[in-house]
């Protein structure tokens, strides 16, 4: 087995078993196409069968010389684990040279995000007067209402907005389901943009149940909104590193600030593990910390 027919059965594997979205899908194939440079240039073009444990710590050795960092690292070697689970599991290997490669150590990732006043100013912002105001306005408060994923927001259907109970049923990773409750300004929003915007759009043909459609009646790209986030934040003159996730960050420390339970934040943005919740359980500690540094008189400073 070569290459080519070993990335194109985990492109199956991860498409149909683990219902992998195209982004996630390209992801863990860029992966193994890593591995496959390396013995390619390094390894006399050897086998993804024929794969050592040392022929993945050469490969490790090369990204460190590069500057690759260890998040990045570790990326990496979650797909080339996948990918060998996937041979192992369909007996083209007898041995998983994954399996004593450790996973570097790396540090919690505490993100950027809006404070209450911030993520006001950047909705009320929004230009009402351009055709697009009020599905931008719409769009942004259901972002922040609900906690979305930029690819969850772009796929919001119709069908799966529940006006008159308070809900939306998003499908996200791996085609995961989960009930979201929408804030009251998300549900006035969306109101008015379907009344005002959206039932008067010419719509493409298959978008008919897609809630926010651009100008010519077609889904929104993933970049659409970057821009549309971004324009607001400079605009605003706000320096910091905003994203449709920043969006997602705020809505989950803002929560977890006002004393949410960390098991209903973990369900609202769909977390598998409640370990990855618990990043906003630090970003609330760095908050309290920061406030003792700059009020306690012990810790004042003197200039």
């Amino acid at each position: 087995m070569n290459w080519q027919i070993a990335q194109r059965g985990f492109r199956n594997y991860l498409r149909l078993e683990k219902s992998l979205a195209a982004n996630s899908l390209e992801a863990y194939l860029a992966d193994v196409q890593k591995l496959e440079r390396y013995a390619e240039s390094a390894l006399g073009g050897k086998s993804p069968l024929n794969i050592t444990a040392d022929d993945v710590r050469g490969l490790l050795v090369t990204l460190h010389d590069v500057g690759i960092a260890p998040t990045s690292q570790a990326r990496i070697i979650s797909g080339l684990k996948s990918f060998y689970g996937y041979l192992l599991l369909e007996k083209e290997i007898k041995v998983d040279p994954m399996e004593l490669i450790d996973t570097p150590r790396v540090g919690r990732y505490l993100p950027d995000v809006l404070s209450v006043e911030e993520m006001d100013a950047v909705l009320s912002a929004i230009d009402l007067s351009k055709p697009e105001g009020t599905r931008n306005r719409a769009m942004l408060e259901l972002l922040y209402s609900c906690g979305l994923r930029v690819s969850e927001l772009i796929t919001v259907r119709i069908s799966c907005y529940h006006e008159q109970e308070g809900f939306l049923r998003v499908i996200g990773k791996g085609n995961k389901e989960r009930l979201v409750p929408m804030g009251g300004a998300a549900l006035r929003w969306v109101q008015h943009y379907r009344e005002q915007t959206r039932s008067h759009q010419q719509v493409k043909p298959g978008q008919e149940d897609y809630l926010f459609l651009n100008r010519r009646g077609g889904k929104l790209s993933r970049m659409m909104v970057f821009n549309i986030i971004r324009d607001q934040v400079l605009k605003l003159g706000i320096t910091k590193q905003v994203s449709p996730h920043t969006f997602r960050h705020s809505f989950a420390t803002h929560l977890v600030e006002a004393g949410a339970d960390l098991r209903a934040v973990q369900e609202m943005l769909g977390h598998a593990s409640i370990t990855t919740t618990e990043i906003y359980t630090h970003l609330d500690r760095q908050r309290l910390r920061e406030e003792v540094l700059m009020f306690h008189p012990r810790y004042k400073r003197n200039d």
